[in-house]
């Protein structure tokens, strides 16, 4: 038995196969899921698990050097949920209680943009999140 981290077998080997500059969706369960791009279905029902216990999860065990959200998301609960774990500021909302703020600049790009930008990704991760424009797109890193 692992000791901690992630628990989804499934989740793990996905994310033990990415490699630098990859892409990787972590979405709410409304997010189109593009045909070809292997998925880990973690919804289970509205709200669980949670987008943001989700991020805090993958990032964990993730390297990230990219970030891409919904312009949509900026000032909803999404936004703040996004900036408060990638954002320089590092907390500026209570986003559920990440507060990791890695310092990245987080790129916004329309809705429609982030649909078509998630299928040329290596997973797609759906979460049960149930909070509009909660989706975004993780570029991997090297932890060296």
């Amino acid at each position: 038995m692992k000791r901690g981290g992630l628990l989804n077998a499934q989740l793990n080997e996905a994310i033990s196969r990415l490699g630098h500059g990859d892409l990787v969706v972590v979405a709410d369960c409304g997010l189109p899921q593009p045909v070809g791009v292997p998925v880990v279905d973690l919804a289970v029902v509205h709200g669980l698990p949670s987008f943001a216990g989700v991020l805090d999860a993958l990032l964990g065990d993730l390297v990230v050097e990219g970030v891409t959200a919904a312009a949509e998301s900026r000032g909803a609960a999404a936004g703040e949920v996004i900036e408060a774990r990638f954002g320089a500021g590092g907390g500026g909302g209570d986003g559920g209680g990440g507060g990791l703020g890695l310092g990245l600049e987080v790129a916004h790009v329309s809705h429609e943009e982030l649909k078509r930008l998630s299928g040329t990704a290596r997973l797609f991760v759906r979460t049960g999140e149930a909070t509009p424009f909660a989706n975004v797109v993780l570029r991997c890193g090297v932890p060296f």
